[in-house]
């Protein structure tokens, strides 16, 4: 007995999986090849910035990046896989060799942020922490841990006040202190015990941080610690260049173009549609030489979007 002949719609049905499945295969494939590429442009431009300087050059840069195949933009920030990583990186660096840390950091996990910084206070060579864009929270105590502080004229830091259960410990303390005691859940009071042991021990990295690298005397330390880590601010509190100074802090901005270059490399992953568009001027304008040939359009940049908290 003869089989049926298939339908047109059976024909169909398998055409379209095998375009399905083609498609697939294209998109792992391009996913794959794309990203490996990116990653030898981001490995040679860095290899390029430690030569020029004679350092050790480690760049800790988290985007917003499509990381997967179907181009879902994940967040990302300071966690134990970094820290593991830039502690190796120290480790493997000879006691005498600058190290420069390249941070671009919404903050992460204030433990792998304190290995971190407690490594590079430990380095007997020079540490110089680049900031081209901004260095918030666990970023900043990275950046404290430096010898000298590269920010780019409009690059910013933040607060190191501790967070508890997703809200600042000073908010949580000055809570409870203007409630009768009784009026307090129990787990309100827990909450605030664990917040005056954050602000204690965050406070006393800092200080030790400061005083330690050299940024400051310890009695100004002490101050600066205090400061930065008692809540007098919103967590995402922009603190500027003039700010850092006017804190105590070794801060300067001549920072190398070569930064600026690698950070090209670290797009943001772009929406639906544009939000900032503009046109640079030509080469020999922005070099500071004369007027050159009709400039191109720049790379819009992505929309902004939340920062995780430390």
């Amino acid at each position: 007995m003869n089989a049926p002949k298939p339908t047109l719609f059976n024909r169909l049905a398998g055409f379209l999986r095998f375009v399905f499945w083609g498609l697939l295969i294209l998109v792992l494939v391009a996913t794959f090849l794309g990203r490996g590429a990116v990653e030898a442009e981001r490995t040679e431009a860095l290899a390029k910035f430690q030569e020029s300087r004679k350092s050790r050059a480690i760049a800790l840069i988290h985007r917003q990046d499509r990381v997967s195949i179907l181009g879902v933009p994940v967040a990302s920030y300071i966690n134990i896989d970094d820290s593991e990583a830039v502690l190796r990186a120290i480790r493997l660096t000879p006691d005498d060799q600058a190290i420069d840390v390249i941070l671009h950091t919404p903050g992460g996990l204030v433990l792998a942020s304190e290995q971190i910084a407690r490594a590079l206070v430990d380095h007997k060579g020079k540490v110089t922490v680049f900031v081209p864009h901004y260095a918030m929270s666990g970023g900043t105590l990275i950046a404290l841990a430096a010898d000298e502080i590269v920010m780019d004229p409009n690059a910013v830091l933040g607060p190191v006040d501790p967070q508890i259960g997703g809200a600042p410990a000073a908010s949580i303390i000055k809570a409870v202190e203007q409630k009768p005691v009784e009026r307090v859940s129990d787990q309100t009071l827990i909450l605030a015990d664990i917040s005056r042991k954050a602000q204690t021990q965050v406070q006393g990295l800092v200080h030790e941080l400061l005083a330690d690298s050299g940024q400051m005397p310890a009695d100004k330390a002490a101050q600066t610690a205090k400061t930065l880590t008692e809540g007098r601010w919103t967590h995402d509190f922009p603190i500027t260049v003039k700010l850092a100074r006017e804190l105590g802090l070794k801060v300067s901005t001549d920072m190398p173009k070569e930064v600026y270059a690698l950070m090209d490399l670290y797009p943001q992953a772009p929406g639906k549609r544009p939000s900032v568009l503009y046109v640079e001027p030509p080469s020999g304008i922005r070099d500071g030489g004369g007027a050159g040939d009709a400039p191109a359009p720049s790379r819009p940049a992505a929309p902004a979007r939340n920062e995780p908290r430390k």
